[in-house]
């Protein structure tokens, strides 16, 4: 960061630069150079390019594939027809037997923590009979 503040009395004319110090984290007085200079920064460093590690890819474009390989068949059109048949079912049981296994199961966990939670702040709550 550079600072430069115009000197408030007009028969000096001189600027005042500042730098910030990373030492003493606070302005410093400084030179006009060294206000324009920042630390780590060299002005004579040259603009060209650093060497290329690896000069070529490791795959060529026409190597590459252009279709993409999948596991299995496409799926998401047919589970999209049976999420939007309006049967009345909610749409977190609409797969059968895995999806109401799953959600017993989570609402059994979901009680049974509840419980377990109002049973050891019970605990917690009663005195110590020492």
């Amino acid at each position: 960061m550079i600072f430069v503040v115009d000197n408030i009395f007009p028969v000096l004319q001189r600027k005042m630069y500042y730098k910030f110090s990373g030492f003493t984290q606070k302005l410093t007085g400084s030179a006009p150079t060294a206000a324009y200079s920042p630390q780590g920064l060299r002005p004579g460093v040259p603009a060209e390019a650093p060497p290329m590690i690896f000069a070529s890819p490791t795959k060529l474009v026409s190597e590459a594939r252009t279709v993409a390989e999948y596991i299995g068949p496409n799926r998401v059109p047919d589970l999209q027809k049976l999420f939007q048949i309006s049967d009345g079912v909610p749409i977190h049981l609409k797969r059968g037997v895995p999806d109401r296994l799953l959600y017993r199961t989570t609402m059994a966990l979901t009680i049974g923590g509840t419980l377990y939670c109002l049973v050891a702040l019970y605990f917690a709550a009663q005195p110590n009979n020492k």
